[in-house]
């Protein structure tokens, strides 16, 4: 449904009485990216939520300074979408014309959805999307043409989910699950712990804590399809939401570090790991350097021992 700001009745009445916002569409409170916002990579602009009674103003807002360059008020809660519990934003469009926002969560699981499309270029036109069931967003293609969705499946487990796809255009909700076709009976489970995108934004990476097995869903966003990749090299009784992950710059190889420590890598074209002192920044160069250091001066020292000491000059 497309409306603009001046027609906008049949929102303002469906949307009047809303709770405070508590969080975004992820299935849990206290996460909400709205006031941080999003920003494209290069671009020169911030997108923002604020809450104002029961309007919401969308502003974008120069990366540099912070000036408000454009804004425009929607009836009704709608905040910028988290994608992972790092706090990843996500919503926008790689070529920036579109930006998706998400009705806030107050509870889990919720019976309706709904999401508002908006013209990132203008902010002064949308298409309201509303959707029978919990659904938090996942990914948008880089033309803003399909929104990628979690869809929950279990009115008690949050981490029971499949991929949909939603066609902007069509205005509707593809009906085959997303799923890796080297796996495709396998029911996917697991919280998304941290996401990576790539510089074109075609391919959305997530880290998901699967039950205490890390892995990898790598969402080709342009084709509609997607890998699970497991991440067995990952040490047991690792603390999982601790790591991030981390895309070089020509976006082929995914890492997965927590700090400066790197515990696996992957190559994006083939998903084979990449050996740790080939994929950058790792442990173990770390390491040998203090270890090298620390033989120097224990060497340092034995020598400072064995040097014969002067003798005193006698004193007449």
């Amino acid at each position: 449904m497309r409306i603009s700001s001046a027609v906008a009745t049949g929102l303002a009445v469906a949307a009047v009485v809303v709770p405070a916002a508590a969080a975004d569409g992820l299935p849990v409170l206290n996460v909400d990216v709205g006031s941080s916002g999003i920003a494209a990579p290069g671009g020169a602009v911030r997108y923002v939520t604020v809450t104002a009674g029961d309007q919401t103003i969308v502003e974008a807002t120069r990366r540099r300074g912070g000036q408000v360059v454009r804004q425009q008020s929607w009836p009704g809660a709608w905040t910028i979408p988290a994608v992972a519990y790092d706090r990843t934003a996500g919503g926008l469009s790689a070529d920036r014309r579109t930006l998706v926002l998400i009705e806030p969560r107050t509870s889990f699981p919720r019976k309706e959805t709904r999401l508002l499309v908006v013209d990132a270029f203008r902010l002064g036109s949308a298409a309201l999307v509303d959707l029978h069931g919990d659904f938090s967003f996942d990914a948008l293609s880089p033309d803003g043409s399909r929104i990628f969705l979690i869809q929950y499946t279990s009115p008690i487990d949050p981490t029971r989910y499949v991929v949909r796809a939603y066609d902007v255009s069509t205005h509707r909700l593809l009906p085959k699950p997303i799923v890796d076709p080297r796996d495709a009976t396998e029911k996917m489970r697991g919280n998304p712990l941290s996401r990576a995108t790539s510089p074109d934004g075609r391919f959305a990476y997530t880290l998901y804590d699967g039950g205490g097995h890390p892995f990898v869903h790598a969402l080709d966003t342009a084709r509609s399809t997607a890998r699970c990749i497991d991440l067995d090299r990952i040490p047991p009784r690792l603390n999982l939401w601790q790591l991030r992950l981390r895309l070089s710059g020509d976006g082929r190889v995914l890492a997965v570090e927590r700090g400066a420590t790197r515990f696996a890598a992957l190559d994006t074209r083939t998903w084979a790991p990449v050996a740790l002192s080939s994929a950058g920044r790792s442990w173990w160069p770390v390491a040998a350097a203090g270890g090298i250091l620390a033989a120097l001066a224990a060497v340092a020292v034995l020598l400072l021992r064995r040097r014969p000491h002067p003798r005193p000059a006698p004193v007449d």
